[in-house]
């Protein structure tokens, strides 16, 4: 790089953005940061019908959860007099002019609007993707810069911001490739240096079309909200169209900002896959301090088990962990019932407590026998190996299957729960003792 890389991210505070417009900042990030240069964020809300705060507070909140920083920050609002002092400029050049209009709503009001004088010649690009892209600007017209010297468009707004604001890359998603040759006819009336351009294929859902709001694109803070880790997002979305030609799947922020480069960037569309999304999370939940994992098992605990015992909740720990794609699942398993059977006592159903094809004489035998077993257990030192080392050798003599899943039922209530021997540990002795008492005496 011959200077200084200055590249931007340029949401408009509409709506929720989902991951294709993540992974653009992200990558305009990460392209910065390769090259030893500066980032910034710019909120373009000069849509002031659909400019909302709330959406401006949840870009800077989802940029600051997921560790991505910024250098400098712009309101382009707060840019109008610097657009409306290029406009005037433009019209005293001749580069731009006053049109008289019908207005199109219907109306027969006459506006003032102000037009680009377009040059009618082919503009040529090289995308830092795409390669050489040559358009022909005759077929645009002249478009439309202003609907009033205080009201510039998209196309002005964007180029006199990039220039004041120093932008060198403009790295963006591939639906801007049409207002490319606008925006470089702009720059060059102003007089201004052309930034080099790179577009980005666009994220696709599932069914491999374009990802969008009203097709089911969940948003980013979406998934923030369910409980899935910052980093882990970073990693998926990056990952998007991305990889750096390489076996390993699993970066760091840092070792991203170390070996991202837009070369690598593919340039058909890539599928944001959920699945591998939760791939991600399990496997950076796993890379979690217990404590660390403990905290954010609480913080996703539903109401009804939040006066769980300290101790009870050091044995789930692992058990949910084991389960979990993301955080919010928690409360998925808790209304699934999947927790009922470790904080009261089970219902027994005595047609299925033997088993399919057994008989309950037999089932009652095996759980005698399971409790005579356990009895002589210490309970010092009753934990899962223990309880499956004191049972083993029985339950292969008498097959497993007819002793472990009257003893699963037994202590569970349920068709699907962890294996007995685990059940027994989290449960403590007593509480298997009676629960195994509680299915003899029923049946």
């Amino acid at each position: 790089m011959d200077k200084n890389v200055v590249t931007r991210f340029a949401p408009s505070p509409t709506g929720h953005m989902h991951t294709g417009s993540y992974r653009t900042a992200f990558f305009s990030y990460l392209f910065a940061k390769k090259h030893g240069g500066k980032f910034i964020l710019r909120i373009e809300d000069t849509d002031k019908e659909r400019s909302k705060q709330e959406y401006t507070d949840e870009i800077f909140n989802v940029f600051e959860t997921i560790g991505i920083s910024y250098d400098e920050k712009y309101i382009q609002s707060e840019n109008l007099p610097r657009h409306r002092e290029l406009l005037q400029k433009m019209i005293s050049d001749g580069t731009a002019y006053i049109s008289r209009e019908e207005a199109k709503d219907g109306s027969g009001i006459i506006k003032d609007i102000i037009r680009f004088k377009n040059p009618n010649k082919v503009v040529v690009f090289e995308d830092l993707i795409r390669g050489i892209i040559s358009t022909d600007t005759t077929d645009l017209g002249d478009f439309v810069l202003a609907k009033n010297i205080d009201e510039p468009l998209f196309h002005l707004a964007v180029v006199i911001d990039d220039h004041d604001e120093g932008v060198t890359h403009v790295i963006r998603a591939e639906e801007h490739i049409s207002n490319t040759p606008r925006q470089i006819l702009i720059h060059e009336a102003l007089g201004f240096e052309i930034p080099r351009y790179a577009h980005l294929p666009l994220v696709l859902a599932p069914d491999k079309t374009k990802m969008s709001k009203r097709k089911g694109a969940i948003p980013v803070v979406e998934y923030l909200e369910k409980g899935y880790l910052p980093a882990a997002l970073l990693n998926a979305i990056c990952l998007c169209g991305w990889n750096p030609g390489t076996e390993q799947e699993l970066f760091s922020r840092e070792e991203l900002e170390q070996t991202f480069d837009l070369d690598k960037v593919q340039k058909s569309g890539a599928i944001f896959n959920e699945e591998k999304l939760n791939w991600f999370n399990r496997e950076y939940i796993k890379k979690l301090s217990h404590d660390e994992q403990k905290d954010l098992i609480k913080k996703f605990l539903p109401e009804k088990l939040s006066g769980i015992s300290e101790s009870l909740l050091e044995k789930l720990i692992p058990v949910i962990i084991e389960r979990l794609n993301y955080f919010g699942e928690i409360s998925k398993m808790a209304d699934a019932g999947d927790f009922d059977y470790y904080v009261s006592k089970p219902e027994i159903d005595l047609e299925k407590l033997a088993g399919k094809g057994n008989e309950l004489a037999d089932a009652k035998k095996h759980l005698e026998k399971v409790l005579e077993i356990l009895k002589n257990v210490d309970e010092k030192n009753w934990n899962m190996p223990a309880v499956k080392e004191s049972l083993w050798n029985y339950a292969e003599e008498a097959g497993k299957g007819n002793v472990l899943w009257p003893m699963r039922f037994a202590l569970s209530g349920k068709d699907k729960s962890p294996d007995p021997f685990t059940l027994a540990d989290i449960l403590g002795k007593e509480e298997t003792m009676v629960r195994l008492t509680n299915a003899i005496a029923k049946i």
